[in-house]
């Protein structure tokens, strides 16, 4: 089950494996798509409603311009991105040595072992197989030389099992790879806190701003406004840093946070307020067309209303990727007029739903 390679060890014109959103598909291919386009690669994706993955084929496959091409323009709705082969067939007597065989291709020895599943119900009834065949597989690959724990310069082993004799395997480079196995980071409700959004913004911060960063970004005594802030999810968590919130809505916020000596709530629509003076964040979970989302945000970052910006653009239409080339667009046109230097990510989180979660800062 060996694959042919590459003068670099590498497997030739691989498979690319991602995970998504079930229902979003369409749109993770039209990712892999626009990618393999900058990385100069021909690709083939099959996009089966539901299934929460996306596999692709692919044709004049680069690996080292494919990881430039991500690390520089990163996918918007595939949460994890691996290269790899398969569908594997394996029997029931013996999933570790094809496996392995399979895994040499893709640039051994690994940092870590990923045994993952879709985000289905399918794959839910998988975990557990999963959770049985880890330590053997990890066993097995230590003893072969494949796998060396703790060295974050090497890729990871991904193995992804789509039925029970049935596997994808490849690997990711850590530093343009999801943090987390199918992308899903594993997060705590607090219990405090007034709505379930809040998980939107911590994920959001966790998968923006790199652990250093996050804590220079967001000091206590820093202020913040809330835009759409009730039930007041996100302002609870930026309070609970220690950062000054006012929180802009017309509807009530819930619970302690109302109390909060480090809130005010203003109540007025978030699109008519603007602060008397520049805020180091502003963040927006207001539920409206993404497009006038988007001319918000570009105005509070180009105006120096705010430096840093955390926004949900909503996307209830059936042209979804479009929507949010166009809202990206608007942005960078806006801040590119002004010649300001500045950071734009998109990325449709676990936490999202019908939606994508923005990030965007001046960096001049």
């Amino acid at each position: 089950m060996g694959e042919r390679t590459g003068g670099d060890g590498f497997a030739v014109n691989p498979t690319l494996i991602a995970h998504c959103r079930g229902g979003f598909e369409p749109e993770c291919g039209a990712d892999l798509a626009r990618i393999a386009m900058r990385a100069g690669a021909t690709l083939v994706p099959e996009t089966v409603q539901g299934r929460a993955v996306v596999v692709a084929s692919t044709a004049h496959f680069d690996p080292r311009r494919w990881a430039a091409a991500l690390a520089a323009d990163p996918a918007v709705f595939a949460r994890s991105i691996f290269v790899g082969s398969g569908p594997h067939a394996l029997s029931k007597r013996d999933r570790v040595a094809p496996l392995l065989a399979s895994a040499r291709a893709f640039g051994p020895p690994f940092q870590s072992l990923w045994l993952e599943t879709t985000d289905t119900n399918e794959g839910k009834r998988l975990s557990g197989l999963c959770k049985r065949l880890e330590p053997l597989l990890a066993h097995a690959a230590s003893n072969a030389g494949l796998l060396t724990p703790g060295d974050a310069r090497r890729p990871r082993l991904h193995v992804l099992f789509t039925e029970v004799q049935t596997a994808y395997v490849g690997s990711s480079d850590a530093g343009s790879a999801s943090a987390w196995p199918m992308g899903i980071p594993r997060l705590k409700m607090p219990r405090d806190a007034p709505s379930r959004s809040i998980l939107k913004l911590v994920e959001a911060l966790v998968t923006f701003l790199p652990d250093a960063e996050c804590l220079q970004a967001l000091r206590p005594g820093m202020r913040a406004v809330d835009l759409g802030a009730a039930p007041g999810g996100w302002t609870w968590e930026l309070a609970r840093r220690g950062l000054r919130v006012t929180a802009v809505d017309n509807g009530p916020l819930k619970g302690e946070i109302a109390r909060d000596p480090l809130v005010g709530h203003l109540r007025v629509d978030g699109f008519n307020y603007w602060p008397r003076r520049p805020v180091e964040w502003m963040v927006c979970d207001i539920v409206d067309k993404p497009s006038r989302v988007a001319t918000l945000v570009a105005a509070w970052i180009a105006d120096g209303a705010c430096r840093r910006c955390i926004f949900n653009l909503k996307l209830p239409m059936k042209k979804r990727y479009d929507e949010v080339q166009r809202c990206a667009a608007m942005i960078r046109d806006t801040l590119d007029l002004r010649r300001l230097r500045y950071t734009l990510r998109l990325k449709q989180l676990y936490h999202d739903r019908e939606e994508v979660t923005g990030y965007c800062a001046r960096t001049s």
